[in-house]
This record gives C-alpha cells, sequence and structure tokens, in this order.
C-alpha cells in the first residue's frame, strides 16, 4: 500500500485529496491518513494542506516498500552489528531465495578473514539469501557473478572503470570499492543455503581510515542514490540468475 501510494503521489504535479487516494487505493481515508504518516515517520516529507497531500522530498534509505515490483524480498535495518548474521537466521528459518538484508550502517561489519568491514553511514551493505541448484564445490560461481553483475552495474551508471578483483574485491583505479563475502550450507551434494555478503563504499569515504579505498562518492564527486543503485542492481541480478550459471 505504502508503495502504491508513493506511485501516487510521485506521479502528481499538485496535492491529492485523501478522498481521491481513498478512492485510487481502494481503502478508507482513514487507512490513507494511517500510512502518510508512517511514511512521514520514516522521512518522507509530505505535505499535509487543505488541498490535500503533496510529496516535497523524500530519503535515500531502500526501505522494503520501494522495490514491490521485483522478485528480491527487501528487508531494511536502519542499523545491525552485521547482515550475514541477520540474513544466515532468516535463512534457516525458512527465508526464500533472493531475500536481501540491507543495513543503513553495521557495527560488527566484517570481510575476508573475518577483517572487520567499516561500515559508516552512506554506504551500501547488504546480504543475498540465495537457493541456487548447485553442488557444492561451484558455490564460487555465485560469488563471482555477484561480483560481475554489480561491477557492471556501476560502469553502466555511472560510467566508472570498475573491475572485478578476484576473489571478492571490487576497484576503481586501483581503490577496494566494495568487497564480497560468502557463507553456505549444504545438504548431501547440494546447496541448501549460499548467503553472499556485499558491503559496497557509496556515500560514504573510508579512505582516511583504510589505505587504498575509495567510494563512488569520491569518485564521481557528488551523491548518488543508493537506493536507485540496489534496484539497478537486483534488476540486473534477477535477469542473470534466470539464466545457466555455467
Amino acid at each position: 500500500m505504502r508503495a502504491k501510494l508513493l506511485t501516487l503521489l510521485r506521479g502528481s504535479g499538485e496535492a491529492l485529496s485523501g478522498e481521491g487516494l481513498s478512492d485510487l487505493l481502494g481503502v478508507s481515508r482513514v487507512s490513507v491518513w494511517k500510512h502518510i504518516r508512517k511514511l512521514q515517520e520514516a522521512g518522507y516529507a509530505i505535505e499535509a494542506t487543505s488541498q490535500g497531500y503533496r510529496l516535497l522530498d523524500e530519503p535515500d534509505l531502500p526501505y522494503d516498500w520501494e522495490y514491490p515490483e521485483g522478485a528480491a524480498n527487501v528487508r531494511y535495518l536502519p542499523a545491525t552489528p552485521s547482515t550475514m548474521d541477520v540474513a544466515l537466521e532468516m535463512a534457516r528459518q525458512g527465508a526464500p531465495h533472493l531475500t536481501v538484508v540491507v543495513a543503513g550502517r553495521q557495527s560488527s561489519g566484517r570481510g575476508r578473514l573475518n577483517r572487520q568491514w567499516e561500515s559508516s553511514d552512506g554506504g551500501l551493505y547488504m546480504t543475498l539469501i540465495l537457493r541456487p541448484h548447485l553442488h557444492p564445490i561451484y558455490a564460487s560461481r555465485l560469488t563471482f557473478l555477484l561480483g560481475v553483475v554489480l561491477t557492471r552495474t556501476i560502469q553502466d551508471l555511472y560510467n566508472l572503470p570498475a573491475q572485478v578483483k578476484w576473489p571478492n574485491d571490487l576497484l576503481i583505479h586501483e581503490h577496494k570499492v566494495a568487497g564480497m563475502l560468502s557463507q553456505m550450507e549444504a545438504e548431501g551434494d547440494a546447496l541448501s543455503i549460499v548467503n553472499i555478503g556485499i558491503g559496497l563504499n557509496v556515500n560514504n569515504d573510508p579512505s582516511a581510515a583504510v589505505p587504498l579505498t575509495t567510494s563512488l562518492r569520491r569518485e564521481l564527486g557528488r551523491q548518488i542514490s543508493r537506493k536507485n543503485l540496489l534496484r539497478a542492481f537486483l534488476e540486473r541480478l534477477e535477469a542473470r540468475l534466470a539464466k545457466p550459471l555455467d
């Protein structure tokens, strides 16, 4: 409902009345008002006037309702110790293929060899839950595939020379912009869970604390939309996963 409400508000240059929104959405005016309040509490600047509601500004946060049209099931957390830990628990409880846990920041983010991953506000920190029909020996293909998809997304959207550095880094001008971490569980000869964590420096800049790192904002000289970047990446990933991995 919030996704439909935002679509209507974004598509209108004028204020939309509560009654008009109620008719378009097929819900009561009280329900519309409640969803407006929830969106305002989430950071959306929605002006309420005598003529109705108007969207003035919105946060660059990948809330669940920003992705209703794709196959991915996005769960956004403002802060968490580690998206990998949350995703593993969700996977063991039956979370479906292509569930994505995204955090605004992590207090205990980690990379390869259990090294700490600097996870301040402005980055994109996520773990994808995948349930592929693969033998465990092919699990590394998934990590490489995600790295390639993310690299091409960055190249296409921002014309930056991103490249994959095996086994789990993404570089721009020889500086690390993203890292990946994988975790898997198998039943017999088949993978039951493959969780792949990705930490991408977007509007944050860890270069002062971590040598040879960079961020998309630093490379472009401007802020970019994390929720639009995530949407573009997930669209490309869904399309690629629909094809054979070999």
